[in-house]
């Protein structure tokens, strides 16, 4: 085939590759400048107690509302008459849920955190930050899944950008504009922020329907499941953030916080592919995994290549960092470039992971994804306990390297299964007249 026909011929691939993406690199780029602004204008100590706070709430919320935003999900794609009470379920629990992390988080925070001197306006702050990154984000989160279950993605997206540049707007004003430079300052302008985008996303779903005030016990145990592999994986990465602040500086903790952030960008780009790739790989398999083999060693190998190139890109861009962070961040250039190479081992276990996902393997899929998460955790809060960032540096290589190792060795082992368990035709030997 020529080469200007093979061109035309991956153009539209192309264009749906950048689609797809889209939405997750924007958002990306702006939580990148907000946290750039936030960490240039706070300064090293105040934004690494952000950072700390920021880590805590993040487990939080993948708890707050129980995976019951998945019932919303599956019940209402398939029987959009159903919205009403499975909304109506779902700001019940996540209600609930809510008020149990804001008082358990109230009681506990002001024994770990001083935000002013004075114990009501610490306990008055502490309460805004859990009633902002937990309750009012959790609304918003809702939102978008409201728009996936009725199958507006271009909705959804919009809610998804409209979230992050909605917070990058608060630190271009809040801080660079009206001069906010502590924590306790950012931290009104954070919750005015949440609040009028809560407020927004509201009324953009609220013609889809008013909530039923029902509980669905059916689904309470599919929602905890679903959940579950969410709060684990927060825990696992965060949990070298929380030990990192009480072990090393506040330069050391803010520092590696941005280089993990802007690793976790550089992963979007082969993210954007997966999700491309993941109706066609579902339709590969149907008779068998082994059918698709060939085509995941080609999924494998343009990952690799995107995921080299970021890694490039960050390797090389990361001495400029300072210009943007500000000149306090003496280590984001080198942490960056230590974790840069991370996005390629990412690159081959996710591809396994997607094939195991796409032929319909998810119980190996589930083991796999959360045994890295919960050994890997442990892995990496012991090695961050002993070594400080060095012990955290070698953790995460030695995570990801072994998840990519399992989901491949997994992977070939049940397309192998798949190969042998297809029926055998006899063959009939010729019959030779004497």
């Amino acid at each position: 085939m020529p080469v200007s026909s093979r061109l035309r011929a991956l153009l539209p691939m192309g264009l749906s590759y950048a689609a797809s993406g889209g939405s997750l690199i924007v958002s990306s780029a702006a939580q990148l400048l907000t946290f750039a602004i936030l960490a240039r204008c706070l300064g090293v100590e105040e934004f690494s107690i952000f950072i700390a706070l920021t880590a805590i709430t993040a487990v939080a919320i993948q708890i707050c509302g129980l995976g019951a935003q998945e019932a919303l999900v599956r019940r209402v794609a398939r029987e959009p008459a159903l919205y009403p009470r499975f909304l109506g379920h779902n700001i019940l629990i996540s209600g609930i849920s809510g008020l149990v992390l804001v008082v358990l988080g109230v009681v506990i925070l002001p024994q770990v955190f001083t935000l002013s001197a004075d114990p009501l306006i610490n306990l008055t702050l502490l309460l805004v930050v859990l009633v902002t990154n937990i309750v009012l984000a959790r609304v918003i989160l809702l939102v978008e899944q409201i728009f996936i279950a009725h199958s507006n993605f271009a909705a959804a997206n919009r809610n998804v950008i409209f979230f992050a540049l909605g917070r990058l707007a608060a630190a271009v004003l809040g801080c660079l504009v009206f001069g906010a430079d502590t924590l306790a300052e950012w931290i009104v302008w954070a919750f005015v922020a949440h609040a009028a985008i809560a407020v927004l996303s509201i009324r953009s779903a609220s013609p889809l329907g008013r909530p039923s005030w029902v509980f669905h016990w059916d689904e309470m145990r599919n929602g905890i499941l679903f959940s579950t592999p969410f709060i684990l994986r927060a825990l696992r990465q965060n949990v070298d953030l929380l030990l990192l602040s009480a072990l090393t500086s506040a330069e050391g903790v803010a520092s590696y916080a941005v280089a993990r952030r802007i690793v976790d960008s550089g992963y979007l780009s082969v993210e954007a592919l997966n999700r491309l790739l993941y109706p066609g790989s579902a339709a590969a398999t149907r008779d068998g995994l082994h059918q698709a083999l060939g085509r995941f060693r080609k999924v494998l190998a343009v990952s690799i290549g995107i995921a080299v190139m970021a890694a490039l890109v960050l390797v090389c861009g990361a001495p400029l960092l300072p210009l943007l962070f500000g000149a306090e961040y003496v280590s984001l250039p080198g942490f960056t470039q230590i974790l840069a190479p991370t996005i390629v081992l990412m690159a081959a276990w996710a591809t396994a992971q997607e094939a195991l996902g796409s032929s319909g393997h998810h119980l190996e899929r589930a083991m796999i994804f959360n045994g890295a998460v919960v050994l890997g955790g442990m892995g990496i809060a012991l090695a961050t306990w002993l070594e400080g960032t060095s012990g955290a540096f070698f953790a995460i290589y030695a995570t990801e390297l072994a998840t990519a190792v399992a989901a491949w060795l997994v992977l070939l082992r049940l397309a192998d299964r798949d190969r042998h368990s297809l029926p055998k035709t006899e063959t009939l030997a010729p019959v030779h007249s004497k």
